[in-house]
């Protein structure tokens, strides 16, 4: 399944509503990520997927500010 075509067919209202919980699940996870290495007794694996995650999240938020905001060239 590809996330980015199925994003493609959504409408602008539902792209806006997703943006805005993946923002809230980035900030999370960075949250998340700061609390286990302030206390150092994290799993760096745990870490590691957690920074994944994080990563494909912002890669969707990108994905979908693009597609709400189209680059128009001057």
């Amino acid at each position: 399944m590809n996330v980015y075509r199925d994003l493609s067919m959504k409408s602008d209202d539902v792209l806006r509503y997703e943006l805005i919980e993946y923002s809230h699940q980035h900030r999370d996870l960075d949250e998340a990520i700061s609390a286990l290495q302030e206390k150092g007794t994290a799993d760096p694996l745990t870490i590691k997927r957690l920074k994944q995650q994080k990563l494909r999240l912002k890669d969707r938020i990108a994905f979908i500010q693009d597609r709400l905001i189209p680059d128009i060239i001057a």
